[in-house]
């Protein structure tokens, strides 16, 4: 999934500072973006003095050029490597009206070339275009330092954070999400609304399980789709004692579920797991669903489709698979401590060990046979983050929550796919969960992320967030 970043940049220079510190930074920049593997949008000096943004015509210049790279461009970056001109700033993130991430960074001065020839005044030029913006309703990320220079370890930190900010914001436009089959009945939890998503840009398409069915039935177990589907299941993980009708099963779903993804041009789903699945067509989708979000195209199951936004939101933020898991059961009398579990369709990212196996919790309903293609392992021990959104419908708004954890390497003999979680200030998390109204379903995923999540979130999609810390 790693997509190049591009990234616009605007230089910031005020005549009467020294005009050449606007030149090096502009340089300084430039290298520390293709350091990072970011492809910089920057005016040249031959277009503006010094490939800088002063006036409002250099501003018209760089909207310009911004706008000609709308497509690609994912964020800007203001750089100040002198106090900058403030109105020419704003100015050109206004004509341009790209609508992406914008964030300042200004370079320090050093404290033994602080005469006319060399002073920046870069930190109170930062302060200068801060306000601008506000005055002008666009909203900015700042640098965790007030200060940075460009080619420092503290910028490339930020400039990864910046890049999950962009990749968030960007991978929330125009999504399409597949939801495939009603709501369980028994599953109040997972409503939500998609007309509030709609007014986000999110668009939900639904395709009912009889037609996902009648599509089956439509195709040969030997049909080349199917038996490239088969190949891929076996190959992902180890089917042990798995008949060989229930895996092939397994990739005629696979095969309607990606060919339906693909003619609607849809990115992540959404999928009643069961009942209906298991007695009627005789698998649990588990396989399939795990294989999607393996690939960085996550798929949530009990068709809880704000599961599999927050989920995505992960996703794009760390370029790695996400789980969708129940805060399940406490776990001995640690307050901090909790079994996240689901019975299961986690990537096999998340495991330390897997092999597919039946579904324990509803073989008892609709036997065992019917109920292959769950994975069945112990998830590893790491550093995760978490997250929830859910559609508020009396607020009128899409919200939620995220936080930073670790799985541990405690003990757990269970089913499923299960991990035990710590948490910080858990008790003070779970009242929250319950306090708001939220889901008993949480979005995991083995990265520190909640930072740039929630910056996205609440800067520039415009829903209000809880960081729990």
């Amino acid at each position: 999934m790693a997509k190049q970043m591009t990234m616009g940049v605007i230089v910031g220079n005020r005549g009467f500072f020294p005009s050449h510190l606007a030149t090096s930074g502009r340089l300084e920049m430039i290298a520390a973006l293709e350091a990072a593997g970011i492809k910089p949008i920057v005016l040249t000096p031959e277009e503006t003095a010094h490939g800088a943004v002063e006036t409002y015509e250099d501003a018209r210049k760089c909207a310009a050029l911004f706008k000609q790279h709308a497509a690609e461009i994912d964020g800007i970056i203001i750089t100040l490597p002198n106090f900058g001109e403030e109105r020419g700033l704003a100015d050109t993130l206004r004509l341009a009206n790209l609508q992406v991430p914008v964030l300042i960074q200004a370079t320090p001065d050093h404290a033994g070339k602080m005469t006319i020839a060399f002073r920046r005044d870069s930190f109170c030029g930062k302060m200068s275009i801060s306000n601008n913006l506000r005055q002008y309703g666009i909203p900015y990320s700042l640098t965790r330092l007030h200060t940075e220079a460009p080619d420092s370890p503290e910028f490339k930190a930020d400039l990864e954070w910046f890049s999950a900010v962009c990749r968030v914001v960007d991978g929330m436009k125009n999504l399409r999400i597949g939801a495939i089959g009603a709501r369980p009945t028994a599953f109040n939890t997972v409503r939500y609304s998609e007309k509030l998503l709609e007014k986000s840009g999110i668009t939900v398409e639904t395709l009912d399980l009889s037609e996902v069915f009648g599509r089956i039935e439509r195709l040969k177990d030997n049909d080349d789709a199917v038996q490239e589907k088969l190949a891929t299941i076996k190959k992902y993980i180890p089917t042990g004692n798995v008949p060989e009708a229930a895996l092939v099963k397994m990739s005629k779903l696979g095969t309607v579920i990606d060919g339906w993804m693909k003619a609607s041009e849809l990115t992540v789903s959404s999928v009643q797991c069961w009942t209906s699945m298991e007695e009627y067509f005789g698998v649990v989708p588990c396989t399939v669903m795990s294989m999607m979000s393996e690939s960085l195209l996550p798929s949530a199951c009990e068709t809880d489709t704000m599961g599999t936004l927050s989920m995505y939101a992960l996703t794009l933020a760390s370029e790695t698979p996400s789980a969708l898991l129940d805060w399940n059961n406490n776990y001995g009398d640690n307050p901090d401590k909790a079994v996240c579990f689901h019975c299961s369709n986690l990537p096999k990212h998340f495991f330390k060990e897997v092999k597919m196996d039946f579904q324990q919790i509803i073989a008892g309903t609709v036997g065992k046979e019917n109920t292959y293609g769950t994975l069945d392992g112990t998830v590893k021990a790491g550093a995760m983050s978490f997250a929830r959104f859910s559609t508020d419908d009396f607020e009128g708004t899409i919200k939620g929550y995220v936080g930073e954890g670790n799985f541990t390497n405690d003990p757990l003999n269970t089913f499923g796919g299960a991990g035990v979680v710590e948490i910080p200030n858990m008790q003070n998390l779970l009242r929250y969960i319950c306090e708001h109204g939220f889901e008993h379903h949480v979005a995991a995923n083995f990265a520190t992320v909640a930072s740039p999540i929630h910056e996205a979130a609440t800067k520039y999609l415009g829903w209000p967030m809880h960081w729990h810390k």
